[in-house]
């Protein structure tokens, strides 16, 4: 088995893994369940970033999506109480949604899915330049963020530390009855 059919594999089983956890999140009643679908589904995405060569988003994807949104979804489920006390055993983090609109959804998912794989498949893809290396692209995004990106950058970090201050202030208690 030579180098290229080992990273072929690896991309058609990561993908695999990325649309059958999407598609069950999709079709899942069960919150958890998908969360934890949405889980595999970031795992996966991580794991095409770094075949691509591209080792820093993919190290982002997991320490910001599955470090922060995916736990902060589970807290979120796990800690939200349910209207109906009574229905609290029977259907455990159950979604019921009253579908409508579902042959419309449809008809429009299924157009665009086929507009999309009409492109893809008449598209002609040829690999121009060399071959990714394997070398890490930390290195790069540093030097560019703290060279010529750097005002930029700054404006980014201060527009963050003003949107902490003012959620730490919209948090405040402000009943003084309590």
């Amino acid at each position: 088995m030579n180098n290229f059919s080992l990273e072929a594999f690896s991309f058609y089983g990561f993908s695999i893994v990325a649309v059958v956890s999407a598609l069950f999140i999709l079709f899942s009643k069960n919150l958890i369940y998908a969360a934890f679908a949405l889980f595999l589904a970031f795992l996966g995405m991580a794991a095409l970033y770094v075949l691509a060569g591209a080792d820093f988003l993919a190290v982002t994807q997991i320490m910001v999506y599955v470090g922060g949104v995916l736990v902060l979804l589970i807290f979120g489920i796990m800690l939200t109480q349910k209207a109906n006390k009574g229905a609290a055993s029977s259907s455990p983090n159950k979604v019921l949604v009253l579908m409508k609109r579902e042959f419309w959804g449809f008809l429009i998912g299924i157009s665009v899915f086929g507009f999309l794989s009409y492109i893809i498949l008449s598209a002609n893809f040829v690999m121009n330049g060399a071959i990714n290396s394997s070398k890490s692209t930390v290195k790069t995004i540093g030097v560019e963020l703290m060279t010529s990106h750097l005002l930029p950058f700054e404006i980014v970090a201060i527009l963050l530390l003003v949107a902490l201050v003012g959620a730490a202030y919209l948090a405040l208690n402000r009943n003084p009855a309590r």
